[in-house]
């Protein structure tokens, strides 16, 4: 079974993700703003095997949660569960946490980014990870084009991103047109599934279980390594080297070791 986070799953669909695969066995770690928020999960809590609580709009606390969630182990799955979409916290929350999240924790297996179709209206600007002047849908197109930016410099793992649709959450309004149920299958399943059920394997924008083209800048080398520059700087911290050049650097440095013993 895997060993999986979700962030924001105090309500809405991070609770749905979270209790939907804590059903089917697997070992479920539920982050929540505030010990609070806990208060509507009520018994659903004991299905979970753990808590981290941490406030993802601030820098420091993201930190703690990271090391919150590192107590754990490594995990097999994160699900970037948690968004918020009006207010000054949206590129804090929707972009730099996710990154620093990843950033500062032993890569997981998996890593599935909650996106919206909304992001196909966003512009494909890096200086908006300081979150002047950007809307909800800015944000979409930045945290996705991380997602396949991640797949595409670490093959080894699997990162997604999904548009969960326009549901009936409470960020979604109770007039929202499209499945409750569906809004988090999605993720779930791409937590979980075989790699085998999966196609394309990692790097895929994913809507009710079907993988479809993401807005252009999403999918462009130069923009996603532009971004990933960018949240770097932001936030002080760097993802870690690909396995390929791990492994050059690896192989430089032993050269001459060989060459000194011979």
């Amino acid at each position: 079974m895997a060993l999986v986070l979700v962030t924001g799953a105090s309500t809405g669909l991070g609770l749905a993700t979270a209790l939907e695969l804590a059903d089917h066995g697997h070992d479920v770690v539920l982050h929540a703003r505030r010990r609070d928020r806990l208060d509507g999960v009520g018994a659903a809590a004991d299905r979970v095997r753990g808590v981290v609580l941490g406030d993802l709009a601030e820098h420091e606390e993201v930190s703690d949660v990271a090391d919150q969630a590192n107590s754990f182990g490594r995990f097999d799955a994160v699900v970037h569960n948690a968004g918020t979409m009006d207010g000054p916290d949206v590129f804090a929350v929707n972009v730099l946490a996710p990154y620093q999240l990843t950033a500062s924790m032993p890569l997981p297996a998996r890593a599935i980014f909650l996106s919206s179709s909304m992001h196909l209206s966003g512009r494909p600007d890096v200086h908006l990870v300081d979150g002047r002047g950007g809307t909800y849908s800015d944000s979409k197109l930045l945290v996705t084009t991380f997602a396949l930016a991640l797949a595409a410099r670490h093959p080894e793992m699997l990162s997604h991103a999904a548009d969960p649709g326009w549901v009936p959450t409470r960020m979604g309004g109770a007039s929202a047109p499209d499945d409750l149920a569906e809004g988090h299958r999605t993720q779930a399943w791409l937590a979980t599934a075989p790699e085998t059920e999966l196609s394309p394997r990692t790097g895929g924008y994913w809507h009710h279980r079907a993988a479809i083209r993401p807005h252009p800048a999403a999918l462009d080398d130069a923009f996603q390594q532009e971004l990933l520059d960018a949240l770097a700087a932001r936030t002080g911290r760097a993802l870690p080297a690909p396995i390929s050049e791990a492994r050059g650097a690896t192989s430089q440095t032993s050269e001459p070791t060989r060459r000194r013993g011979a």
